[in-house]
């Protein structure tokens, strides 16, 4: 049976779809009769779009366009608000029990991919949280050793001795990485990110691991330095992201980059605890702190810019 491993997106593949969707934006555009200049002052122009939601969806597939009947190893619901520069990511563990859309008993969060693809796995967590979501992201793991190694490496803290090895595995496990601060290249950042063994809470421990992982690679890969390697992310996001967000909309925030604050990046864990049931594990996430945490990190933000822009416009 293939193996999936649990752990790896990070947040800098947010900076790999917005570069990459506009590159490919731009190259679509190329044969225009307008020049580039005019088609950006096009895009921009009249746009009040300040905030984007989506959800990110990780599976590890030769495909990712085709990739409809796996289960996803990594969720997050990701938002990006432009007025302020901040970045807002909620790991959703893989074993949350939740509702599933067609299905008779709730089951693993997971499981909505392999159902209906990352259109019902929408579904799901927009019934899981209350909130409304339009977009997904589906990123194949491969991305990660792509970008990683074009950013030049990202700087991890390894919490223990990771050594593991599993020939059995798609694609083959041998995991062999130090404790301590140091900067993973590509493929050892995927090592790191495979790794399952020797976390005390298990899967949240994994969460943990890659929370922070990604913490690291999105301040890298904002560096200047690596913005100009653009062009260099096109092969990549082509061949393992796939979204239903439009050129358009990922052109316009790419466009915006700049206003990310990469010490404002807020992120969390869907509040709950593991489970027996019926001799199955399964994340139950507590309701209210749900709410509460998706209010404040999704929701109640809004509120309070469009209060602000009521008081600007009376003023």
């Amino acid at each position: 049976m293939k193996k999936f491993f649990r752990t790896f997106v990070t947040a800098f593949l947010i900076f790999a779809i917005i570069s990459g969707g506009i590159v490919t934006w731009i190259l679509k555009n190329e044969g225009d009769e307008n020049s580039f200049a005019s088609n950006i002052s096009e895009l921009i122009k009249g746009d009040d779009k300040k905030e984007i939601t989506f959800l990110l969806l990780g599976v590890d597939s030769k495909d990712v366009t085709k990739a409809k009947g796996q289960r996803t190893d990594t969720m997050m619901l990701c938002r990006y608000d432009d007025t302020t520069g901040k970045i807002s990511i909620l790991s959703i563990p893989r074993d949350t029990k939740a509702v599933i859309r067609g299905r008779k008993n709730k089951e693993k969060i997971n499981h909505a991919h392999a159902y209906g693809g990352p259109e019902l796995s929408v579904k799901a967590v927009r019934d899981l949280l209350g909130i409304d979501i339009e977009y997904y992201v589906r990123v194949d793991y491969k991305i990660v050793k792509d970008v990683v190694d074009l950013i030049g490496g990202v700087e991890v803290d390894v919490p223990m001795d990771m050594k593991y090895k599993d020939p059995t595995a798609d694609p083959p496990l041998n995991i062999d990485i130090k404790k301590g601060k140091q900067i993973l290249k590509g493929e050892k950042s995927l090592e790191f990110l495979r790794y399952r063994k020797g976390y005390s809470n298990q899967d949240l421990g994994r969460i943990e691991a890659q929370q922070q992982f990604m913490n690291s690679a999105i301040k890298k890969a904002l560096n200047p330095i690596n913005i100009i390697k653009l062009p260099k992310f096109i092969d990549t996001y082509i061949e393992n992201v796939d979204t239903n967000i439009p050129l358009e909309v990922i052109a316009k925030f790419a466009l915006k980059a700049k206003n990310i604050d990469t010490e404002n990046i807020e992120m969390a864990t869907l509040p709950g605890q593991p489970k027996l049931m019926s001799g199955v594990w399964y994340f139950i996430h507590n309701e209210g702190k749900t709410q509460e945490m998706v209010d404040n990190m999704f929701i109640e933000h809004n509120l309070v810019m469009n209060d602000e822009k009521k008081e600007e416009s009376n003023n």
